[in-house]
């Protein structure tokens, strides 16, 4: 079945009809907690830098299908469709960025903030950390429906655009931050 657009609170956004919106808000759900619990097991064994530069890749090529998908749009205005196949494209898109970030970023962010910064500045600097957080994730939602009306593919392309970033972010910034002590800083290993 075929993508298409459909009024919503902010004005049009493009979505699956009805009678399927909320199947799929649910698969989505289910995908956001297989990742979140997938990400519980494996921070510890596999480490928070390994995890957000694959979390980032995946939501980087998850959001590229999904720019690929939205530019075979058809129609304007309250009347847009994709084809079936882009629409799948668009769903199976939609659920693979949100488990490569419930995987990784979803997780390690918490994490890592909490284990970054030395005791003496920890509390200021979780502060601060998490206000950035939130003020992000404020741009994005206030930006993409801004951006979707401009050209929803695009939007898609430029996101994926911020997801390569944020892995080039994690090689060369990151320091992994499994096995060491809090109590001593990011110095001090756990044997």
């Amino acid at each position: 079945m075929p993508l298409t657009r459909s009024s919503g609170p902010r004005g049009q956004s493009v979505g699956i009809d009805q009678a399927n919106s909320l199947l799929i808000s649910l698969s989505t759900s289910i995908v956001n907690i297989v990742g979140t619990v997938v990400a519980m097991l494996f921070i510890d064994r596999v480490g928070r830098k390994p995890l957000a530069l694959v979390g980032s890749l995946g939501m980087a090529v998850s959001l590229g299908f999904a720019s690929w998908a939205f530019s075979h749009k058809s129609g304007a205005g309250d009347d847009i469709s994709i084809p079936e196949t882009q629409g799948t494209v668009a769903l199976v898109a939609a659920h693979t960025f949100v488990l490569f970030f419930a995987v990784s970023w979803g997780v390690i962010l918490w994490v890592m903030v909490g284990e970054m910064f030395p005791f003496r500045v920890r509390a200021a600097a979780m502060s601060v950390a998490t206000a950035s957080n939130w003020i992000a994730n404020w741009a994005v939602t206030e930006g993409f429906p801004r951006l979707s009306e401009w050209n929803l593919s695009a939007t898609y392309a430029l996101y994926a655009g911020f997801a390569l970033l944020s892995a080039l972010f994690v090689v060369r910034v990151v320091e992994e931050t499994r096995g060491r002590r809090l109590e001593r800083g990011p110095e001090a290993v756990v044997r």
